[in-house]
Protein backbone atom coordinates (compact mmCIF):
# COMPACT_ATOMS: atom_id res chain seq x y z
CA UNK A 1 0.00 0.00 0.00
CA UNK A 2 1.07 3.65 -0.62
CA UNK A 3 2.14 5.65 2.02
CA UNK A 4 -0.24 8.30 3.42
CA UNK A 5 0.83 11.56 2.51
CA UNK A 6 -2.21 13.26 3.97
CA UNK A 7 -0.37 13.91 7.42
CA UNK A 8 2.09 16.18 5.39
CA UNK A 9 -0.27 18.21 3.51
CA UNK A 10 -0.13 21.97 4.79
CA UNK A 11 -2.56 22.99 7.05
CA UNK A 12 -5.62 25.38 6.46
CA UNK A 13 -6.50 28.70 7.82
CA UNK A 14 -9.33 28.13 10.47
CA UNK A 15 -12.82 27.48 8.32
CA UNK A 16 -15.15 30.71 8.14
CA UNK A 17 -17.99 30.33 11.57
CA UNK A 18 -20.60 29.03 10.77
CA UNK A 19 -20.18 26.72 8.16
CA UNK A 20 -22.67 26.37 5.76
CA UNK A 21 -25.65 24.53 7.38
CA UNK A 22 -26.52 22.86 3.63
CA UNK A 23 -23.10 21.34 3.24
CA UNK A 24 -23.07 17.45 3.96
CA UNK A 25 -21.99 16.07 6.64
CA UNK A 26 -19.54 13.47 5.15
CA UNK A 27 -17.79 12.62 2.41
CA UNK A 28 -16.20 9.32 0.74
CA UNK A 29 -13.96 10.90 -1.74
CA UNK A 30 -13.55 7.80 -4.50
CA UNK A 31 -11.31 6.40 -7.52
CA UNK A 32 -11.81 3.42 -9.17
CA UNK A 33 -9.30 1.73 -11.71
CA UNK A 34 -11.65 -0.12 -14.74
CA UNK A 35 -10.93 -2.74 -17.86
CA UNK A 36 -12.43 0.58 -20.08
CA UNK A 37 -14.91 2.62 -19.93
CA UNK A 38 -18.19 0.85 -21.55
CA UNK A 39 -20.95 -0.53 -19.65
CA UNK A 40 -19.72 -4.24 -19.64
CA UNK A 41 -16.61 -3.20 -18.28
CA UNK A 42 -15.23 -4.07 -14.82
CA UNK A 43 -13.43 -2.54 -11.81
CA UNK A 44 -9.96 -3.77 -11.15
CA UNK A 45 -8.84 -1.89 -8.01
CA UNK A 46 -10.99 0.86 -5.75
CA UNK A 47 -10.19 3.68 -3.01
CA UNK A 48 -12.33 5.29 -0.49
CA UNK A 49 -11.23 8.56 1.88
CA UNK A 50 -13.35 9.04 4.20
CA UNK A 51 -13.77 13.07 4.74
CA UNK A 52 -15.52 14.66 8.01
CA UNK A 53 -18.28 17.75 6.96
CA UNK A 54 -14.96 19.99 6.86
CA UNK A 55 -12.82 17.53 4.51
CA UNK A 56 -10.41 16.02 7.59
CA UNK A 57 -9.40 12.63 6.97
CA UNK A 58 -11.12 9.81 8.90
CA UNK A 59 -9.68 6.80 7.12
CA UNK A 60 -8.77 5.40 4.20
CA UNK A 61 -9.28 2.16 2.33
CA UNK A 62 -8.42 0.05 -0.81
CA UNK A 63 -8.72 -3.11 -2.68
CA UNK A 64 -7.99 -5.07 -5.97
CA UNK A 65 -10.89 -6.54 -7.24
CA UNK A 66 -10.59 -9.39 -9.81
CA UNK A 67 -12.75 -8.79 -12.74
CA UNK A 68 -12.84 -12.11 -14.01
CA UNK A 69 -11.74 -11.17 -17.53
CA UNK A 70 -9.25 -9.35 -19.31
CA UNK A 71 -7.73 -6.56 -17.00
CA UNK A 72 -7.65 -4.18 -20.14
CA UNK A 73 -5.02 -1.59 -20.63
CA UNK A 74 -2.51 -2.78 -18.15
CA UNK A 75 0.16 -0.23 -19.18
CA UNK A 76 -1.73 2.55 -17.55
CA UNK A 77 -3.28 1.25 -14.46
CA UNK A 78 -0.42 -1.70 -13.67
CA UNK A 79 -2.62 -4.96 -12.94
CA UNK A 80 -1.78 -7.79 -14.50
CA UNK A 81 -4.07 -11.11 -15.10
CA UNK A 82 -1.61 -12.68 -12.66
CA UNK A 83 -2.00 -9.69 -9.75
CA UNK A 84 -5.97 -9.63 -10.13
CA UNK A 85 -6.04 -13.71 -10.00
CA UNK A 86 -6.17 -13.95 -6.29
CA UNK A 87 -7.86 -10.75 -5.81
CA UNK A 88 -11.48 -10.74 -4.20
CA UNK A 89 -14.69 -10.66 -6.58
CA UNK A 90 -16.63 -7.04 -6.32
CA UNK A 91 -19.41 -9.14 -4.86
CA UNK A 92 -17.10 -9.95 -1.96
CA UNK A 93 -15.84 -6.58 -1.00
CA UNK A 94 -19.68 -5.01 -1.79
CA UNK A 95 -20.80 -4.66 1.67
CA UNK A 96 -17.50 -3.59 3.07
CA UNK A 97 -17.17 -0.74 0.42
CA UNK A 98 -20.69 0.02 1.59
CA UNK A 99 -20.12 0.18 4.98
CA UNK A 100 -17.81 3.26 3.86
CA UNK A 101 -19.97 5.19 1.38
CA UNK A 102 -22.58 4.85 3.32
CA UNK A 103 -24.39 8.11 4.56
CA UNK A 104 -21.83 10.36 2.17
CA UNK A 105 -21.62 11.95 -0.65
CA UNK A 106 -19.74 10.63 -3.02
CA UNK A 107 -16.83 13.05 -4.70
CA UNK A 108 -14.72 12.09 -7.54
CA UNK A 109 -12.87 13.42 -10.36
CA UNK A 110 -15.35 13.03 -13.19
CA UNK A 111 -17.89 11.62 -11.07
CA UNK A 112 -20.22 10.12 -13.41
CA UNK A 113 -17.57 7.55 -14.39
CA UNK A 114 -16.95 6.49 -11.28
CA UNK A 115 -20.32 6.56 -10.16
CA UNK A 116 -21.73 4.86 -13.26
CA UNK A 117 -19.51 1.94 -12.93
CA UNK A 118 -19.91 1.53 -8.88
CA UNK A 119 -23.41 1.14 -9.25
CA UNK A 120 -23.02 -1.40 -12.46
CA UNK A 121 -21.06 -3.61 -9.91
CA UNK A 122 -23.44 -3.37 -7.12
CA UNK A 123 -26.39 -4.29 -10.10
CA UNK A 124 -24.06 -7.14 -11.20
CA UNK A 125 -23.76 -7.94 -7.47
CA UNK A 126 -28.22 -7.67 -7.06
CA UNK A 127 -28.12 -4.66 -4.91
CA UNK A 128 -27.42 -1.14 -4.61
CA UNK A 129 -24.68 1.35 -3.39
CA UNK A 130 -25.32 3.51 -0.80
CA UNK A 131 -25.03 7.27 -2.72
CA UNK A 132 -27.70 9.29 -2.82
CA UNK A 133 -25.45 12.52 -4.20
CA UNK A 134 -22.44 12.98 -5.93
CA UNK A 135 -19.80 15.53 -6.25
CA UNK A 136 -17.73 16.22 -9.02
CA UNK A 137 -14.18 18.08 -8.42
CA UNK A 138 -14.12 18.93 -12.04
CA UNK A 139 -17.24 20.82 -11.66
CA UNK A 140 -16.17 21.87 -8.30
CA UNK A 141 -12.64 23.76 -9.90
CA UNK A 142 -15.22 25.29 -12.47
CA UNK A 143 -17.81 26.96 -9.66
CA UNK A 144 -14.60 28.23 -7.94
CA UNK A 145 -12.69 29.44 -11.01
CA UNK A 146 -9.84 28.25 -10.53
CA UNK A 147 -6.80 29.05 -12.96
CA UNK A 148 -6.40 25.53 -14.27
CA UNK A 149 -4.68 24.78 -18.05
CA UNK A 150 -7.37 21.55 -18.22
CA UNK A 151 -9.35 19.54 -16.13
CA UNK A 152 -7.28 17.09 -14.96
CA UNK A 153 -6.58 15.74 -11.66
CA UNK A 154 -2.63 16.57 -12.02
CA UNK A 155 -3.20 20.42 -12.84
CA UNK A 156 -5.68 20.36 -9.91
CA UNK A 157 -2.97 18.86 -7.84
CA UNK A 158 -0.33 21.36 -9.07
CA UNK A 159 -2.66 23.97 -8.19
CA UNK A 160 -2.80 23.19 -4.48
CA UNK A 161 1.12 21.67 -4.48
CA UNK A 162 0.03 18.33 -3.89
CA UNK A 163 2.73 15.50 -5.21
CA UNK A 164 1.25 12.84 -7.31
CA UNK A 165 3.18 9.72 -6.57
CA UNK A 166 1.81 7.11 -9.00
CA UNK A 167 -0.67 8.72 -11.69
CA UNK A 168 -3.67 5.62 -11.85
CA UNK A 169 -3.09 3.62 -8.96
CA UNK A 170 -6.58 3.83 -7.24
CA UNK A 171 -4.93 4.50 -3.54
CA UNK A 172 -2.71 7.08 -4.46
CA UNK A 173 -5.63 8.87 -7.17
CA UNK A 174 -8.09 9.05 -4.08
CA UNK A 175 -5.23 10.58 -1.91
CA UNK A 176 -4.38 13.39 -4.06
CA UNK A 177 -8.18 14.12 -5.23
CA UNK A 178 -8.83 14.36 -0.99
CA UNK A 179 -5.93 17.22 -0.66
CA UNK A 180 -7.29 18.88 -3.14
CA UNK A 181 -10.66 18.93 -2.38
CA UNK A 182 -10.55 19.95 1.42
CA UNK A 183 -9.05 23.47 0.23
CA UNK A 184 -11.82 23.54 -2.70
CA UNK A 185 -14.50 22.96 -0.02
CA UNK A 186 -13.14 25.76 2.66
CA UNK A 187 -12.73 28.42 -0.65
CA UNK A 188 -16.48 27.24 -1.54
CA UNK A 189 -17.74 27.41 1.73
CA UNK A 190 -15.99 31.07 2.52
CA UNK A 191 -17.79 32.30 -0.50
CA UNK A 192 -20.75 31.42 0.50
CA UNK A 193 -20.61 28.80 -2.73
CA UNK A 194 -23.62 26.21 -3.81
CA UNK A 195 -22.12 23.12 -3.81
CA UNK A 196 -22.47 21.25 -7.23
CA UNK A 197 -24.29 18.45 -6.10
CA UNK A 198 -26.11 16.03 -8.31
CA UNK A 199 -28.26 12.91 -7.77
CA UNK A 200 -27.26 9.31 -7.82
CA UNK A 201 -30.16 7.40 -9.90
CA UNK A 202 -29.34 3.52 -10.05
CA UNK A 203 -28.42 2.35 -12.97
CA UNK A 204 -29.63 -0.65 -15.00
CA UNK A 205 -28.18 -1.08 -17.95
CA UNK A 206 -25.15 -3.13 -17.88
CA UNK A 207 -23.46 -6.88 -19.14
CA UNK A 208 -22.59 -9.75 -17.33
CA UNK A 209 -21.56 -11.44 -20.66
CA UNK A 210 -18.23 -13.21 -20.04
CA UNK A 211 -14.83 -11.66 -21.90
CA UNK A 212 -11.67 -14.12 -22.09
CA UNK A 213 -8.23 -12.87 -21.21
CA UNK A 214 -7.24 -10.95 -24.22
CA UNK A 215 -10.69 -10.91 -25.91
CA UNK A 216 -11.22 -7.44 -28.40
CA UNK A 217 -14.45 -5.98 -28.43
CA UNK A 218 -15.31 -6.06 -32.01
CA UNK A 219 -17.43 -3.02 -33.21
CA UNK A 220 -21.48 -2.51 -34.28
CA UNK A 221 -21.97 -2.55 -37.89
CA UNK A 222 -20.83 1.07 -39.19
CA UNK A 223 -23.67 3.41 -39.23
CA UNK A 224 -23.51 6.38 -42.03
CA UNK A 225 -23.12 9.62 -40.33
CA UNK A 226 -22.71 13.09 -41.86
CA UNK A 227 -19.41 14.84 -41.83
CA UNK A 228 -18.77 18.19 -40.03
CA UNK A 229 -16.36 20.47 -39.47
CA UNK A 230 -13.78 20.23 -36.50
CA UNK A 231 -11.60 23.13 -35.32
CA UNK A 232 -8.15 23.50 -36.27
CA UNK A 233 -6.13 21.89 -34.30
CA UNK A 234 -3.89 25.23 -31.74
CA UNK A 235 -0.78 22.91 -32.06
CA UNK A 236 1.64 21.80 -34.12
CA UNK A 237 2.56 18.22 -34.48
CA UNK A 238 5.21 17.35 -32.17
CA UNK A 239 6.24 14.15 -33.47
CA UNK A 240 4.98 10.02 -33.49
CA UNK A 241 3.54 8.63 -30.76
CA UNK A 242 5.67 6.23 -28.95
CA UNK A 243 4.09 2.90 -27.59
CA UNK A 244 3.99 3.10 -23.96
CA UNK A 245 4.59 6.80 -23.44
CA UNK A 246 2.22 9.71 -23.10
CA UNK A 247 0.11 11.81 -26.08
CA UNK A 248 1.35 15.11 -26.95
CA UNK A 249 -1.16 17.79 -28.06
CA UNK A 250 -0.75 18.61 -31.38
CA UNK A 251 -0.36 14.09 -32.05
CA UNK A 252 -2.52 13.52 -34.92
CA UNK A 253 -5.02 10.15 -34.26
CA UNK A 254 -7.51 8.90 -36.71
CA UNK A 255 -10.83 6.15 -35.93
CA UNK A 256 -11.84 3.38 -37.65
CA UNK A 257 -15.14 1.82 -37.14
CA UNK A 258 -18.04 1.97 -34.80
CA UNK A 259 -17.70 3.00 -31.13
CA UNK A 260 -19.18 2.11 -27.86
CA UNK A 261 -18.96 5.83 -26.97
CA UNK A 262 -20.47 8.00 -29.22
CA UNK A 263 -18.24 8.71 -32.06
CA UNK A 264 -18.65 12.37 -31.83
CA UNK A 265 -18.10 12.63 -28.19
CA UNK A 266 -14.94 10.92 -28.65
CA UNK A 267 -13.50 13.10 -31.54
CA UNK A 268 -14.53 16.01 -28.87
CA UNK A 269 -12.65 14.40 -26.23
CA UNK A 270 -9.55 13.97 -28.66
CA UNK A 271 -9.96 17.50 -29.42
CA UNK A 272 -10.45 19.61 -26.06
CA UNK A 273 -7.55 17.12 -24.61
CA UNK A 274 -5.48 19.04 -27.81
CA UNK A 275 -4.97 16.26 -30.25
CA UNK A 276 -5.60 16.56 -33.91
CA UNK A 277 -8.76 14.51 -34.99
CA UNK A 278 -7.60 13.41 -38.38
CA UNK A 279 -10.08 11.90 -41.56
CA UNK A 280 -7.28 9.64 -42.72
CA UNK A 281 -4.28 7.61 -41.96
CA UNK A 282 -0.88 9.10 -43.35
CA UNK A 283 3.06 9.04 -41.90
CA UNK A 284 2.32 11.65 -39.78
CA UNK A 285 -0.76 9.96 -37.88
CA UNK A 286 0.35 8.73 -34.59
CA UNK A 287 -2.63 6.23 -33.29
CA UNK A 288 -5.14 4.50 -35.48
CA UNK A 289 -7.85 3.77 -32.93
CA UNK A 290 -10.06 0.87 -33.29
CA UNK A 291 -12.10 -2.04 -32.16
CA UNK A 292 -11.62 -4.76 -34.49
CA UNK A 293 -7.81 -4.58 -35.46
CA UNK A 294 -8.04 -7.41 -37.81
CA UNK A 295 -10.39 -5.55 -39.86
CA UNK A 296 -8.87 -5.44 -43.71
CA UNK A 297 -9.97 -1.66 -43.56
CA UNK A 298 -8.09 0.98 -46.13
CA UNK A 299 -7.47 2.92 -42.36
CA UNK A 300 -6.10 -0.65 -40.67
CA UNK A 301 -3.99 -1.68 -43.82
CA UNK A 302 -2.45 2.17 -43.84
CA UNK A 303 -1.59 1.81 -40.18
CA UNK A 304 0.02 -1.08 -40.46
CA UNK A 305 1.74 0.00 -43.35
CA UNK A 306 3.14 2.91 -41.50
CA UNK A 307 3.82 1.08 -38.71
CA UNK A 308 1.23 3.45 -36.71
CA UNK A 309 -0.09 1.87 -33.74
CA UNK A 310 -3.46 0.72 -33.69
CA UNK A 311 -5.41 0.55 -30.48
CA UNK A 312 -8.78 -0.25 -29.19
CA UNK A 313 -11.28 2.43 -27.71
CA UNK A 314 -10.53 1.53 -24.27
CA UNK A 315 -6.89 1.76 -24.05
CA UNK A 316 -7.51 5.45 -26.21
CA UNK A 317 -9.70 6.92 -23.14
CA UNK A 318 -7.42 5.84 -21.00
CA UNK A 319 -4.54 7.62 -22.96
CA UNK A 320 -6.99 10.58 -22.82
CA UNK A 321 -6.57 11.04 -19.11
CA UNK A 322 -3.13 11.88 -19.25
CA UNK A 323 -2.13 13.88 -22.82
CA UNK A 324 1.18 15.74 -22.31
CA UNK A 325 0.93 19.61 -22.75
CA UNK A 326 2.43 20.88 -26.24
CA UNK A 327 6.24 21.49 -25.76
CA UNK A 328 7.66 24.92 -25.97
CA UNK A 329 8.29 26.49 -29.52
Amino acid sequence: MLEDRMAAAPRLAPPPSPWPAAYPEGYAVVDVETTGLARDDRIVSAAVYQLDARGAVQDHWYTLVNPQRDPGPVWIHGLTSDTLADAPLFSEIADELAQRLDGRVLVAHNAVFDWSMLAREYARAGSAAPVRQRLCTIALSKELGLPLPNHKLESLAAHYGVVQERAHHALDDARVLAETFRPSLHAAAAGGLRLPLLACQPLTEWSDAPRPIGYQRSYRATSWRASRKRPACPYPNPGRYEPDGRLVQGMRVAFSGDTSIDRELLEDQAIEAGLHVATSVSRLTSLLVTNDPEAATSKVTKARSFDTPVIDEAAFTQLLRDVAPAPDK
